[in-house]
């Protein structure tokens, strides 16, 4: 089972048996570990009172945060070198390694430790398995099938935070983590009995100087991102360290790129316009959404006296809208065999819906709210697998798990710098408003920060609607596609 470009009409296309049950394996592990995720944080607060750690209580999350990201451009290039049978059962192991360990944890530390391998597991789950798809679904009919993936996506989230709930109060924090061993052996074996036996590589040149610089880079950047004015003070000298040595070791990576014979990344890949740009839109559009639906919980807690529960409860909307439009999209892009107006349309829409966020009051109705949160989601429904996409369509198919994990990869790292540039912003606001968080007046100054969040947001947003305008048109991919794998 190859992925062809030949033209298939959606009327008639349809899986066969085997196909089928590799796209069942595929959902099962992206729903694995998008729930994860969900799951943990709704248990964040007993874990640190447990274990004893409500300083470190941040870097359970971080060091998820920073080995999942840290390891995409890994999978993806390995995935691509060596077939994805054994790459994605490899990361389901160690994300069940990790979650057991987890579960038995008796320190902070250790769990910080055993997070952080679960997080290994976790980013290969997610990339390798959407660039699986590629694999044996033809490229017209493949927006279909990924929009199915942000379905399943969209569900785990909605499911996590309730599932995490419901764990913590009737079995105990701990099987938040055994939850998942079930689930991973089902995917394991399901994988090893559905995917192809990948053919044998000629030879594997692994680019181990542009992989060390990388993850160099990367783990620096996300550690500056995630650490900066909360662990380690701004006027600190911590910050800028980590900030110079992501920087330099990323001149250093870009260097050997570009002499080494099968790199990491190649850059040549930046040459076709479609996937620089599609890089580019993931890149705003993570700085969109996380930069700003992260603080929305601190509004409706702290501005509404909603309960923390309540609050997450309120975030359902963004999720539906998210989840009815990534299938919609995908059906619609298949069917159409045209893409570009709806990265257009998306990022228009979560424009709107952050410039709409940005005029907030400390008494706006609820109905209203609610609202903004489904538009929110239909256009981020909209854009993600989109881009996702027309990545894999710009470059060669040999190099679809490159494609794949670059786009996750740009995604993730706006997003992570997003909430830190925006947590500063917010910061900011409130420092200079006022001299004590917990003033009478303290519900109007974090209305007011919050207006600074959305615009910025927004602004990001309406940027990345205008470099969707610079997409090319599907067919035009394809037939130069076709050209690529040719020569």
């Amino acid at each position: 089972m190859t992925s062809s470009s030949t033209p298939v009409s959606a009327s008639t296309f349809r899986l066969d048996w085997p196909a089928k049950v590799i796209f069942f394996a595929i959902l099962s592990s992206i729903f694995l570990a998008a729930m994860d995720q969900t799951v943990v944080s709704t248990a964040l607060p007993t874990i640190a009172r447990d274990l004893h750690g409500l300083a470190k209580l941040p870097w359970i999350v971080t060091a998820y945060l920073l080995t999942s990201t840290v390891c995409l451009p890994v999978y993806g290039k390995l995935g691509d070198l060596l077939g994805r049978k054994y790459l994605l059962q490899s990361a389901v192991l160690l994300f069940l390694a990790g979650s057991v360990l987890s579960g038995q944890a008796q320190t902070i530390d250790e769990l910080m430790v055993f997070r952080a391998l679960q997080g290994i597991g976790g980013g290969g789950l997610l990339v390798t398995a959407i660039a699986s798809i590629s694999d044996f679904i033809p490229i017209t009919q493949r927006s279909r099938y990924q929009g199915l993936v942000g379905a399943a996506f969209g569900l785990a989230t909605l499911v996590g935070p309730f599932l995490g709930g419901f764990i913590v109060e009737t079995m105990g924090w701990r099987w938040i983590f055994y939850i998942n061993v079930p689930i991973g052996i089902f995917s394991f074996f399901v994988i090893g009995f559905a995917f192809p036996r990948p053919k044998t590589a000629e030879k594997v040149r692994m680019d181990v100087p542009g992989t060390v610089l990388l993850t160099t880079s990367l783990s620096a950047l996300v550690l500056f991102a995630s650490v900066s004015g909360t662990v380690l003070p701004w006027d600190s000298a911590g910050p800028w360290l980590l900030l110079a040595a992501g920087l330099s070791a990323f001149g250093g990576f870009i260097r050997i790129e570009r002499h080494h014979p099968e790199p990491l990344l190649p850059l040549a890949f930046f040459r076709f316009r479609t996937f620089s740009l599609s890089v580019i839109i993931s890149f705003f559009v993570g700085v969109a959404m996380l930069g700003s639906v992260s603080f929305l919980p601190i509004y409706l807690q702290d501005v509404r006296g909603f309960s923390p529960t309540a609050s997450g409860l309120e975030l359902l909307f963004l999720l539906l809208g998210m989840l009815a439009m990534s299938v919609l999209t995908g059906r619609r892009i298949s069917r159409t065999q045209r893409y570009r107006e709806f990265p257009i349309a998306g990022a228009l829409l979560i424009t709107l819906a952050l410039g709409l966020l940005s005029m907030l009051g400390q008494h706006t109705p609820m109905w209203r709210i609610d609202a903004v949160l489904v538009l929110l989601g239909l256009g981020l429904g909209t854009t993600m697998q989109v881009l996702v996409l027309s990545a894999q369509l710009a470059v060669p198919h040999r190099h679809l798990g490159v494609a794949t994990s670059t786009v996750t990869l740009f995604r993730s790292m706006g997003g992570t710098l997003g909430v830190a540039a925006f947590g500063a912003v917010f910061s900011a606001f409130l420092a200079g408003g006022s001299h004590g968080y917990a003033q009478e007046g303290a519900p109007a100054l974090i209305v007011q920060t919050l207006h600074a969040d959305f615009l910025i947001a927004a602004l990001f947003s309406f940027a990345a609607s205008v470099c969707a305008w610079f997409l090319e048109d599907m067919h035009v991919l394809v037939k130069r596609r076709d050209a690529l794998d040719r020569g």
